[in-house]
């Protein structure tokens, strides 16, 4: 079953369902899974970064693929309805080991790029290395410490799952590279 709502215990919701504020960017981060696609909310005001929402989109493993790539697409259209973000910014596909997996990964993103695209928006992407770059200062690092790093910029006394996370770190980078004009 998907979930697509999510949000940090003790964290104040509001204003969530009427979009960014005035003079704000509000960014969807996604880091698309064909089991669990995480997702990631932040806005930004002036130099200032707020975390709004994170979850995971979870679709059962043995279900056939057509309907894991259903629930997908409506697990990021009702968190695309929810947060009204401005911009949208996702992890691009890094496998190429396994092509199997590749390919499975590549459904997935396809499916939340659909649900980005009926919505109006377009969309950013950036490598895991470059996103791995812009949090920590290297792109190598762990995913730990992607997580470290991404509950001390946007101020979370909890971290959420590691693929909320991640895709928390992909709206992050979203902000750097648009405040620096890249």
């Amino acid at each position: 079953m998907r979930t697509p709502r999510g949000a940090w215990p003790n964290q104040s919701r509001a204003g969530k369902a009427a979009g960014a504020e005035q003079g704000a960017l509000r960014v969807l981060g996604l880091d698309p899974g064909s089991i669990r696609t995480g997702w990631g909310v932040i806005e930004r005001h002036g130099q200032t970064a707020r975390g709004i929402a994170a979850g995971v989109i979870r679709v059962p493993e043995k279900a056939p693929l057509s309907e894991r790539l259903h629930q997908i697409h409506a697990g990021v259209r009702d968190v695309l309805s929810e947060y009204k973000p401005n911009a949208v910014a996702v992890e691009d596909i890094f496998f190429a080991r396994y092509p199997q997996a590749a390919l499975m990964l590549g459904h997935a993103r396809g499916v939340a790029l659909l649900a980005v695209a009926e919505v109006g928006l377009g969309v950013s992407a950036y490598p895991p290395t470059v996103v791995k770059r812009a949090v920590v200062g290297s792109g190598r690092a762990e995913k730990s410490q992607v997580a470290l790093l991404v509950g001390a910029l946007l101020g979370l006394k909890e971290l959420p799952t590691v693929d909320a996370t991640d895709a928390l770190a992909v709206a992050i980078t979203h902000l750097n590279v648009m405040r620096l004009g890249a």
